[in-house]
């Protein structure tokens, strides 16, 4: 595998999905190697659970090093300079690195992720071995704004066997981008068992996140950034807070936004019902949430034309226990039925957001029967077995590709 993100700690919120697909591949029978950029903050051991991982250096100065890990966007809108400096050389690198791990370990497949750069890196590297390339959003994005990726990823997607995305609105997009339809599928991301909503777990939830028993405690989860939508979340406090006069909304992450987001948080007035904790511990995401009375991701298309694929913070929501109110942006709405395992309202509609959550905070019975129903249909369609298996059969459909 090349790949440009994978969590370089426990705990690390970046790249997450990335480390359960290669170990169900490992868990599978495969050997696995990802190739990576070297990162200050890579610290967790090279070797384990049957996936084995190779960073190579790239940068001349600590400025550069910004080549992934979600750190060469800005806010995910646009590419930041030193993201423009260091490509050619973290570019170089990681094809080189990526011919001496194939010739050393006399890899059968090449998995790229993200079409730019890790598919193309991978697509240089292959020769002639097969290659699948794996499309995860921004990557996508990058390729639709900025004709010179647009020209690598055409010829990395004629290069593919074949192409897989998280979901179907990126397989769409891709298609517009060179795509081959009859060589592509969709293989959304898996969840594993979200923590039971013991009251246990609740209260050691809301230790974490600061907030008392019996308080309504509303959350949402990721990168402060524009296509997560936190602002409506925010503009919709002053509705919600009308309804249900104590209740508390946790906006759990960091990033470009932060500063603006606890600006708008002041200007409405509602700094006193909105909690800003900072980063969570990926494995402390699942005890947040089943703390929460309601989960909410209010993912946006953002100006810039950006969209996540399928958050994985909307699977492991529906995972946990806790109803979700989300709106349908990107892949979102492959996930969740309005109605059925969740409450879905437009994007940027703040007023619709505040309506779905009172609604939930006003009827536990409602919330109950959703969340029963979520938990379900991501046990039966989500789990990372099912994931794994979905990707071998990429595996050989490319290999299968003359």
């Amino acid at each position: 595998m090349v790949a440009t993100s994978y969590p370089r700690f426990a705990g690390d919120i970046t790249g997450t999905f990335m480390e359960p697909i290669a170990r169900g591949l490992a868990a599978r029978g495969h050997a696995v190697h990802v190739v990576l950029p070297w990162h200050p903050k890579l610290t967790r051991p090279l070797a384990s659970d049957g996936v084995t991982l190779h960073p190579f250096r790239y940068a001349p100065h600590p400025s550069l090093n910004v080549f992934g890990y979600a750190e060469g966007l800005k806010a995910d809108v646009a590419l930041k300079w030193a993201a423009w400096m260091s490509a050619p050389l973290a570019l170089a690198a990681g094809i080189a690195a990526t011919r001496r791990v194939i010739r050393e370990v006399d890899a059968t497949i090449v998995h790229g992720h993200w079409v730019v750069p890790g598919g193309a890196m991978a697509a240089l590297a292959a020769a002639g071995r097969p290659l699948v390339v794996s499309l995860h959003g921004s990557d996508v994005f990058v390729a639709e704004r900025h004709a010179v990726a647009g020209a690598v990823a055409r010829r990395t997607f004629a290069r593919a066997g074949w192409v897989t995305a998280c979901s179907a609105d990126l397989r769409d997009r891709a298609l517009g981008l060179g795509a081959d339809a009859a060589r592509s599928s969709v293989v959304p991301y898996g969840v594993e068992a979200g923590t039971v909503r013991t009251d246990d777990a609740r209260a050691r939830g809301r230790a974490l996140l600061g907030v008392a028993p019996g308080v309504p405690l509303v959350l949402t989860v990721g990168r402060f950034v524009r296509k997560k939508g936190f602002e409506y979340l925010i503009d919709a406090v002053p509705a919600l807070v009308a309804r249900h006069p104590t209740v508390q909304v946790v906006i759990a992450g960091d990033g470009d936004l932060a500063a603006e987001l606890r600006a708008r948080a002041s200007a409405a007035g509602v700094t006193d019902h909105v909690r800003f904790p900072g980063l969570l511990a990926h494995q402390s995401v699942p005890l947040a949430l089943a703390a929460a009375d309601v989960a909410v991701v209010p993912s946006i298309r953002d100006d810039a034309g950006n969209v996540d694929g399928l958050p994985n913070v909307v699977l492991e929501a529906l995972a946990s226990g806790t109803p979700v109110v989300a709106t349908p942006a990107g892949g979102i709405g492959s996930a969740i039925t309005e109605g059925e395992n969740g409450l879905l309202v437009p994007e940027r509609d703040a007023a619709g957001l505040a309506a779905a959550i009172a609604r939930l905070l006003a009827d536990p019975a409602l919330g109950a029967s959703l969340a029963e129903r979520a938990r379900a249909r991501v046990r039966d369609a989500h789990g990372w077995s099912g994931v794994a298996r979905a990707f071998e059969a990429a595996y050989v459909a490319a290999g299968n590709r003359p």
